[in-house]
């Protein structure tokens, strides 16, 4: 009786090592297929913000095309047509969850914006977006790229020597 005690004992602790060694191996296989998931979706992410970021320019083209058509009557439906390509490139490009950055007036965030001038102004504060030079975009909360900015700057007082401060050349009068 007590041997087979001892064998039924050890038949159990086998089960149970057997049933622990199964459980860690259903939670490694849906831990991998998790994981694989997540790998599957962010090459997704990143294959379709690659092929957004190739459409921008097109995007910008279209912008510019449109701010200098002349506004001709035997154009009219011709121009139509083009801002309906515009404006479904456009909704195509929110499905994707393309957003455009929102820079005019707002503080200049390095994270978000490029400045590619400033001016020297004062109603603005220090630091604050005047204009918009190429529109930036983010996806999903990321940015894909970021606004080509104009950024103000508060005229420098003149220094005790008489000269300003700033010889860059480069303010807006």
């Amino acid at each position: 009786v007590e041997l087979q005690q001892a064998q039924l004992e050890k038949a159990q602790r086998e089960v149970d090592q057997f049933r622990n060694l199964l459980q860690r191996v259903q939670a490694d296989s849906v831990n991998y297929k998790r994981r694989v998931e997540e790998e599957r979706e962010e090459l997704q992410k990143r294959a379709n913000a690659n092929l957004v970021i190739r459409l921008l320019p097109v995007l910008d083209d279209f912008e510019r095309a449109l701010q200098h058509i002349p506004r001709d009557d035997t154009l009219s439906t011709w121009l139509a047509g083009v801002e309906l390509v515009y404006r479904n490139l456009k909704g195509l490009l929110e499905t994707f969850g393309v957003t455009q950055i929102e820079a005019l007036d707002k503080t200049f965030d390095p994270l978000e914006h490029e400045s590619v001038f400033y001016e020297v102004s004062e109603d603005h504060e220090d630091g604050k977006v005047m204009s918009i030079v190429r529109e930036g975009y983010k996806m999903h909360g990321r940015v894909l790229r970021p606004a080509q900015v104009t950024v103000s700057k508060r005229k420098e007082e003149e220094s005790s020597h008489g000269e300003t401060s700033d010889s860059s050349g480069k303010e807006a009068e």
